[in-house]
């Protein structure tokens, strides 16, 4: 058998973690992707900086400060010991909590594009209707977006599932708790386990293929459409 029971629980686990991550990231994304194609406030440099910070700090960084802050002596292990919940670090749930902000900016920079391309006039259009706020947000904007949306969805869960550095770092290397396919890859490789490694890599391989593929073909439709 070319895949263990160890590679098995280690898929499911990354499919979790990575549908998890990819709905709060369009949950939470969402509203700052609107703010940063909306807004004329200055702080629209500083949040949009932090929220692209992933894309150019090793992933280790991240994974050591988010390590502290929920560690027992950090802001948010402290917040989440007073709520009954413990610390998050070597869980599930700081597997989760560090993949949102990891995988953050390939979820908001789409949106924020879609969101921008959108232009006044569909708005103003709606506004003359007496559409309010949210229901020109719902039937309007959410329909010309959803290109944006289908492009993050996508990124967003292919990034997740290829996260090394940052669950490393939080979630350390429990066997059905934390370790995801790309720790699993490296167990393998660090046992000389080749052929078991070379099954797994090759997975991800023909994943991150297909998924660029796909959004070649979304882009393309698209494009057409117009």
């Amino acid at each position: 058998m070319p895949l263990t029971s160890a590679d098995f629980a280690a898929i499911w686990l990354t499919l979790q973690l990575a549908s998890l991550t990819t709905v709060l990231l369009l949950l939470i994304g969402t509203p700052i992707a609107w703010w940063l194609a909306r807004t004329r406030s200055w702080l629209k440099g500083p949040l949009g900086a932090v929220v692209a910070l992933p894309l150019v700090l090793p992933p280790t960084v991240i994974g050591f400060y988010l390590l502290v802050a929920m560690g027992p002596h950090g802001v948010i292990g402290q917040f989440t010991e007073s709520l009954g919940l413990g610390i998050l670090p070597f869980s599930f749930a700081g597997l989760v909590v560090g993949s949102v902000f990891y995988s953050m900016p390939f979820v908001v920079q789409p949106l924020q594009n879609a969101f921008e391309a959108i232009g006044e006039r569909p708005l103003e259009v709606a506004a003359t209707l007496r559409a309010g706020p949210w229901d020109t947000f719902f039937s309007v904007v959410l329909p010309l977006a959803k290109p944006g949306f289908i492009t993050a969805s996508i990124l967003g869960f292919a990034h997740t599932l290829g996260e090394f550095g940052v669950v490393l770092m939080i979630g350390g290397n429990i066997p059905g708790k934390t370790r995801v396919v790309s720790v699993q890859i490296f167990d393998h490789v660090e046992a000389m386990e080749y052929a078991q490694a070379h099954w797994l890599a090759g997975g991800m391989l023909v994943f991150s293929f297909l998924v660029l593929l796909l959004l070649h073909g979304s882009g393309r439709m698209q494009t057409a459409a117009r």
